[in-house]
């Protein structure tokens, strides 16, 4: 069976990917599965950016074909932010959470959405990147125990629960990652086999 690594330590990423998999005839490691990988410096100003340097280092680390992903959360009413710094723009998810909460307090527009940028990289170069969304809304106070980040306030459009509370198999249909990931995977089917990649 061949594999592809994902860029991530991140064990909440590495299950949501694995399971957008189920069915197909790939072998998903991470970069738990190669220790020692050298940080890289997320300093993309956009994420595909940091999608592709991300997947740049790990293709050449670990020496086969990696993808990785850069995803957040963009607020209309906060001029898009946390975006590109949604990881970072606290210290935990309980306090990513708190900070936007108390930021969007007393605005009427909750309108926000998820975005994921995946490149794909192959024999050092980085071959593509594609971009996924979904729009919705942030609810007052988080709800649901499911996902992570900021799933229990992200309520998508066309549901009446939040991503902490929707069902996984749900989430992995509609989400951003898993849009993007799906543009990556018909990619990876039409074109790779030209490029003699072993997938």
């Amino acid at each position: 069976m061949a594999y592809i690594v994902v860029a991530t330590s991140n064990e909440h990423k590495v299950e949501e990917y694995r399971k957008l998999l189920d069915g197909q005839n790939v072998e998903l490691k991470s970069l738990l599965d190669y220790p020692g990988f050298p940080g890289v410096a997320e300093d993309g100003k956009t994420f595909a950016e940091n999608a592709g340097i991300k997947a740049l280092a790990a293709c050449k680390y670990c020496d086969v074909p990696a993808f990785a992903d850069d995803s957040g959360l963009e607020v209309e009413a906060l001029d898009g932010r946390p975006g590109v710094y949604s990881s970072r723009y606290a210290d935990s998810d309980p306090e990513r959470i708190a900070k936007l909460l108390k930021e969007l307090e007393g605005k009427d527009n909750r309108r926000a959405r998820f975005v994921c940028a995946i490149s794909i990289a192959f024999n050092g170069e980085i071959i593509e990147t594609f971009e996924g969304e979904v729009k919705g809304t942030i609810t007052l106070a988080p709800r649901g125990n499911g996902g992570f980040g900021y799933d229990p306030v992200f309520q998508p459009d066309g549901y009446d629960q939040t991503f902490g509370e929707l069902p996984q198999e749900v989430k992995n249909k509609i989400s951003h990652r898993a849009n993007a990931f799906k543009k990556a995977m018909d990619f990876v089917d039409e074109e790779m086999s030209a490029l003699d990649a072993d997938f």
